[in-house]
Parts: C-alpha cells; sequence; structure tokens
C-alpha cells in the first residue's frame, strides 16, 4: 500500500527504502520550476470524509444555469435508453474490431451508424466516426486534396472559428494556400468565393448553418466549385437535416459535422464525434474505418473492416489518414439515438428547436436595446445586436442564472456587442420567457 510520508522519519525510511540520499535527488530529473512547491499535505481521511469534502468543493460551481450557450455544441435531451444500452459491458469494454470473428455485434453497430449518417446527409459512404466535428473538417480538406492533386482550399468565414483554428494548426507545416471569404448579411459571398476560384482550388469549404446561425442553400457555390474541377465541402448540424436540406441534395461532395448532438453529453469538452460522409465515387480516398457488410462461405451475413487505407495497414506515404484511436462508442450513442427518433422523430426534433428559437426571437425583439438579426433565415441558433458588452452581459447573466449565449467578439473583430443565442428541446416557454425578462433587465 502507498502512502504519503509526514514525518522525517518515515520520509528517512522512504529514502533508504529507494535508494535516494535526500528528496533534492529523488526529483533531480525534474526541473526546478516544475517541482512541488511544498509537502505539506495533510493526514489521510476516510472515504465518507473525501467524498463529503469533494461534494463540499464541487457545490461551488454553478451547474444550475439555464443554458443558450450553442456556437457548435448543444444541450439536446438524452433518453434513458442510450446510457442503458451504451454503458453494457460488451460495448464499452469492446476496442478496435480487427478480429471480425470475434467482434460481429460491434462491427454491426458501427455499419448501423454509417447508414444512419448516410441517410442523416444524403451521401452515399460514411466512415466509422472521427475525433470531433473540427478534425472531421481538417480530414475533409487533406481529402480533397489527395483526390484532386491541388493545394488550394477557399473556406467561408461562416465556418466555427474553432474548426478553422483546428485546421490551420494540423496543416501548418504543409503547403496549402488557404483563403478565407467573407460572411455577407450572414450569407455565404459568393462573389468573393467566385474570384477566388480557379484551376488550383482542391476544395470549397461551408457550413450550414453557418456559425452566426444563418441557414444557406449552397447549390450554386457547389455547381461553381465542380465546374473548376474543386470538390464541395460542408460542415452540418445533425440535428437541422431533420429539417433542412441534405449536403446531398445540394449535390455537396463530402459531408462533416459534429455528432455531439446525437445523444453525446457535452461534459467538459468531450470526448465528441466527427462524422463523415462522401459520395461514393471517393470512397476509396476516405480516412479512417469503415466497415462493411459481406457473405462468408455459407453464404451468410458478416460484417468486417473493408478499405483499409490507414498507416497501421499500409505504407505511411500513402495513408489517408494517421487516426489511431477508436471513436466507436460514441458513434454508438449517435447510432441508438438515431435509431429511438427514427425518421419521423427526427423531424419532429428539428421542427420542435426551430419553433422555441422563432419564439425566443420575437420575445428578445421586443426589449428595448436588443436588435434580432434577421437578414437570413436560422435553425434554433442567431445572432442578436445588444446595446451593452456582450461579454458584461454574459458576466451579469450567468448571476442571474442564465448562459445567455456566445459573446461573438471573442472571435470576430468588431462584433464585441453581438450575442449568439441557441434553442433547444430542452428550454420550455417558461425558460425562454425567464430568460427574456433577465435580459432586458440587465440591459
Amino acid at each position: 500500500m502507498s502512502y504519503i510520508p509526514h514525518t522525517k522519519k518515515q520520509t528517512e525510511q522512504m529514502l533508504e527504502t529507494i535508494g535516494a540520499s535526500s528528496i533534492e535527488e529523488l526529483f533531480s530529473d525534474i526541473g526546478p520550476s516544475l517541482r512541488p512547491k511544498s509537502f505539506n499535505i495533510p493526514s489521510g481521511i476516510s472515504e465518507s470524509q473525501i467524498v463529503c469534502y469533494m461534494n463540499e468543493l464541487a457545490s461551488k460551481n454553478t451547474i444550475d444555469l439555464k443554458s443558450f450557450l450553442g456556437a457548435g455544441f448543444y444541450d439536446h435531451y438524452i433518453p434513458a435508453a442510450v446510457d442503458a444500452l451504451a454503458n453494457r459491458s460488451e460495448f464499452y469494454t469492446a476496442y478496435t474490431p480487427y478480429q471480425p470473428e470475434c467482434s460481429q455485434g460491434w462491427l454491426q453497430a458501427i455499419y448501423e451508424y454509417q447508414t444512419a449518417i448516410c441517410q442523416l446527409t444524403g451521401l452515399d459512404a460514411a466512415n466509422a466516426s472521427l475525433y470531433d466535428g473540427g478534425t472531421a473538417i481538417y480530414e475533409a480538406a487533406m481529402m480533397a486534396i489527395r483526390v484532386t492533386g491541388r493545394n488550394k482550399i477557399i473556406m467561408d468565414s461562416g465556418l466555427n472559428m474553432i474548426y478553422r483554428t483546428m485546421l490551420y494548426t494540423y496543416t501548418s507545416n504543409l503547403n496549402i494556400e488557404f483563403v478565407e471569404t467573407p460572411v455577407v448579411h450572414g450569407q455565404s459571398c459568393r462573389e468573393e468565393i467566385y474570384k477566388h476560384l480557379d484551376d488550383k482550388t482542391a476544395a470549397v469549404i461551408v457550413q450550414n448553418p453557418n456559425f452566426f446561425g444563418a441557414v444557406d442553400n449552397h447549390s450554386d457555390i457547389v455547381d461553381k466549385a465542380h465546374s473548376f474541377g474543386a470538390l464541395a465541402i460542408m460542415s452540418v448540424y445533425p440535428v437541422s437535416l431533420g429539417l433542412l436540406q441534405s449536403p446531398g441534395e445540394m449535390g455537396v461532395d463530402i459531408a462533416t459535422g459534429e455528432g455531439q448532438s446525437l445523444g453525446i453529453p457535452l461534459s467538459f469538452g468531450g470526448p465528441y464525434l466527427g462524422f463523415m460522409a462522401c459520395k461514393q465515387s471517393l470512397v476509396r480516398k476516405m480516412p479512417g474505418r469503415i466497415v462493411g457488410a459481406t457473405v462468408d462461405k455459407d453464404g451468410k451475413r458478416g460484417f468486417v473492416l473493408t478499405l483499409q487505407a490507414r498507416e497501421q495497414h499500409i505504407r505511411r506515404e500513402r495513408a489517408t489518414s494517421n487516426i489511431c484511436s477508436n471513436e466507436a462508442l460514441c458513434a454508438l450513442r449517435a447510432s441508438i439515438y438515431l435509431s429511438l427518433l427514427g425518421k419521423a422523430g427526427i423531424s419532429e426534433l428539428a421542427k420542435l428547436n426551430y419553433d422555441k428559437a422563432e419564439y425566443a426571437k420575437d420575445c428578445l425583439g421586443k426589449i428595448p436595446g436588443v436588435q434580432v438579426k434577421r437578414s437570413s433565415p436560422t435553425f434554433n441558433e442567431f445572432t442578436i445586436l445588444i446595446n451593452k458588452n456582450a461579454d458584461v452581459v454574459v458576466e451579469k447573466m450567468i448571476d442571474k442564472g442564465f448562459a445567455p449565449g456566445f459573446p461573438l467578439g471573442r472571435f470576430y473583430k468588431g462584433m464585441n456587442n453581438y450575442l449568439l443565442v441557441a434553442v433547444t428541446e430542452k428550454k420550455t416557454k417558461n425558460d425562454i420567457d425567464q430568460f427574456a425578462h433577465a435580459l432586458e433587465k440587465v440591459l
């Protein structure tokens, strides 16, 4: 049993046992700036005492805020069946299903997930999940570069700033030209995108709804990109696809997104779920794992990993990705969630989100000092302009029990008075009314 020495004698005994002459020698491999400042550690206490102490510390956190915060991550209701099924030991202890004869259950679960993502996005093939929405964008961009042999990416600035930052970080040592085009009245600026399209362009990246919550039909941009031999990549909010036109219907080549809203709790930043789907013609360039259905020698249906083009399977220089970890538990949650809702359920959920957001728009728009931006249609997230600094307002609203949204000035210059507000099905009419009342008082 390990213990923490509390007396000089105990310390000397410990040092003698491990063969160190002093505490300084014990920590000699650790730089002075990284060493413990003190070893004045209190005596041990019982389990019940430590539980009480930790609960006391946790109670100092504000955990009962009514959240209207989105910006790519959303507070949706998760049916109890998702936890009940995903927490079964045969699922949460499983890892990479390299041996199909031992992993048919897992492989089928992933196959069903891929099928659901294809149906949601309107595209032909999906992989067995990526790390998160930002990683998925990076993988899609690299996929387009491999397919086209070009190195220029045009990126709409309505793409989530977190994703853009990740994309720049991942590619910092690569010879890739990035062009960011502006958003005009909430919409992708066609003029700027078309101006930069040329025979060096590998892909155009857009998001729908974009970071400001605006909904757009990008079919014309997709067609224009194709006319130059470039691919069209779209990041999407999966719940919105129960109501909005799918990437496949717009002719998009690769669709990606953050799957957190599909039955995965917000936690403290993860783990989340990146999804990716593409046209059949591009499937051999798709990164990560892909599960396929086949038959055995007796004609019995089975499932296997297929098109394994990762760095663990073929020569490094030919690999489509260096993704090694298995995200399938998050993918399983998404598959269970979508199965519970079904086609009608996801449409009803999307409509509920839209309707509640429209009600919130009306309530907030009546407050003196608030201007709801209505230049573009939205789904369940929208932008408001307020008469005070958004950071200051957010701080005061938190004191009133509300996380009122994301201050856009943190990502966009000149938008210090703009707030991005998200409304999900979890927000009741009373929640929205109270939110509007509190905001009016703060302003």
